[in-house]
């Protein structure tokens, strides 16, 4: 049995992970990283649209919002910023698609955990929300 974990061992464990994304549509690898608990809370809150006590989902740019926090470059700084969200949901869906699941693995997201946030709000897939 493998003992229990301390508060320190815990906070101060080095937990990141990387991955490498081929895309050869790009012409070359993108370098992913994981993210932490709070930028997962941050980017889940972004999927929210709230005007008031109106609250729906919003998956408008939810893939390249997902990318933007996870590409880095080879010393493990960020490639973008949130200033390129909109160009870069412009870019090809397939190689933005490999992307967005490569992430998605890396921060733990599930596609019911998408499921799951649509559910709290009543929405559905088949929404119009889905589509804007």
């Amino acid at each position: 049995m493998v003992g229990f974990l301390d508060r320190d061992t815990i906070l101060e464990a080095d937990d990141q992970e990387f991955a490498e994304v081929n895309i050869p549509e790009w012409g070359g690898v993108v370098r992913i990283r994981s993210i932490t608990g709070a930028q997962r809370d941050a980017y889940e809150a972004s999927l929210i649209d709230e005007r008031g006590k109106d609250r729906k989902m919003n998956l408008r740019n939810a893939r390249a919002k997902l990318i933007v926090l996870c590409a880095v470059d080879d010393a493990g700084r960020p490639l973008f910023t949130a200033d390129d969200v909109n160009r870069l949901g412009r870019r090809n869906a397939k190689p933005v698609d490999r992307l967005f699941d490569a992430c998605k693995k890396l921060a733990g997201l599930t596609d019911e955990d998408v499921d799951k946030l649509a559910e709290d709000f009543g929405a559905t897939p088949d929404d119009p929300s889905f589509t804007d």
